[in-house]
């Protein structure tokens, strides 16, 4: 016993998967990165490795109930951020994402608003559960939804308001939804979903910038705009080079996609390019396998937990790891269009590492409070 939980519960699984992809990641991004960004950026990500793995540590032992009760200062505190990032923001490639704080330095508040508003929710429909089909309760739940995702598409930031827009509904399908409003939101999304793409065309959806409507059409009619699919191209490209096995890690031969100079996001939103090259179909395997794992584990603690809250937070971290990895991927692999996404655990970059270490922290103390019967 510890803290009063019987550590026999503690899920050791879920953190030998997330360091295994950790450890990859450090790998593939010394691989990635060139220069004097090798040694800075693989410094910065094992740090944040250990950071993150500390913050497991402590969050798996805070019963996860006392931070549900600071849901609405959670909500609050990511919506003030995302405000802050519009009028004070940091600007790189056209977006302005980050904001420099004291001591933390450079953060991306949109990757920390993903497990604020898994927590906040994971309260709310909690809260309301007996409730969850009144219209007054879903309405409320919109706008409290819509103000952050607003906020993100502002910056812009299309990709990540994607997918909190899909943790959102696997949360809210999770905690009971009738299957007469699904239907019923989905007989009124078809006849949008054609015509956003009709409007498209034509430039006429106001939230879209013009290189992410370009990215939509080159994926929709990529003969039209082949130019557009240049990135995604040669990531297919480089992931089939890689065959069976991979030409191993490090490799300097001119064609890889890191020293072609074929790919700008190598380390961040294409890593998976270099997994693929460099580790082969077995590696790229692996990697796919210990993704399922996770969500698995994250899962199987859902359906463990011995209230809504717990099984509401277990499956949105479940849906943010399994729907942002599927999207990266898929990117990658040129199933989606292209978007701007870390793959968890492995990507470059400390903000997306700390803030799903952070998930992971909760979601484990919610293992360690089981239902009695599976004591």
């Amino acid at each position: 016993m510890l803290f009063g939980y019987k550590l026999r519960n503690f899920n050791i699984r879920l953190l030998i998967y997330i360091l295994a992809l950790s450890v990859i990641g450090v790998l593939i991004i010394r691989s990635a990165s060139a220069g004097a960004l090798e040694g800075t950026r693989v410094t910065r990500q094992i740090i944040g490795i250990g950071a993150g793995m500390l913050l497991v540590v402590v969050l798996s032992f805070i019963d996860y109930h006392r931070i549900l009760n600071f849901s609405t200062m959670v909500y609050l505190g990511c919506t003030g951020l995302l405000a802050w990032v519009l009028f004070n923001g940091v600007m790189r490639g056209g977006a302005t994402r980050w904001v420099v704080l004291p001591v933390l330095g450079q953060l991306q508040p949109s990757e920390f608003t993903k497990i604020g508003l898994i927590v906040f929710f994971s309260w709310y429909f909690d809260k309301y559960q007996e409730r969850i089909n009144q219209v007054p309760v879903l309405a409320a739940a919109g706008l409290l939804f819509g103000v952050p995702v607003l906020l993100i598409l502002a910056e812009p930031n299309l990709s990540t308001s994607l997918i909190i827009i899909m943790i959102f509904s696997a949360m809210i399908f999770a905690a009971g939804l009738s299957y007469r409003w699904i239907f019923g939101i989905i007989a009124v999304l078809a006849p949008l979903a054609a015509g956003f793409v009709y409007l498209l065309q034509y430039e006429k959806i106001p939230f879209l910038k013009g290189y992410q409507a370009l990215r939509i059409l080159s994926f929709i009619n990529p003969a039209k705009y082949q130019d557009n699919n240049l990135q995604q191209d040669n990531s297919v490209m480089a992931i089939g080079s890689g065959q069976l096995w991979g030409k191993g890690l490090n490799n300097t031969t001119i064609a890889s996609v890191k020293n072609g100079n074929f790919l700008s996001e190598e380390s961040t939103d294409f890593i998976f390019a270099v997994i693929g090259e460099e580790l082969g179909f077995v590696g790229s395997m692996v990697v796919l396998g210990l993704f399922l794992l996770i969500i698995y584990e994250c899962l199987l603690m859902a359906r463990r937990a011995k209230d809504m809250g717990g099984k509401l937070l277990c499956t949105g971290m479940a849906a943010l790891i399994g729907f942002q990895s599927f999207s990266n991927i898929a990117v990658a692999t040129k199933l989606f269009p292209n978007t701007g996404l870390p793959l968890p655990f492995i990507s470059y970059g400390v903000s997306s590492l700390l803030s799903t270490y952070l998930g992971v922290g909760i979601i484990l103390n919610v293992g360690l409070q089981r239902k009695a019967t599976h004591n």
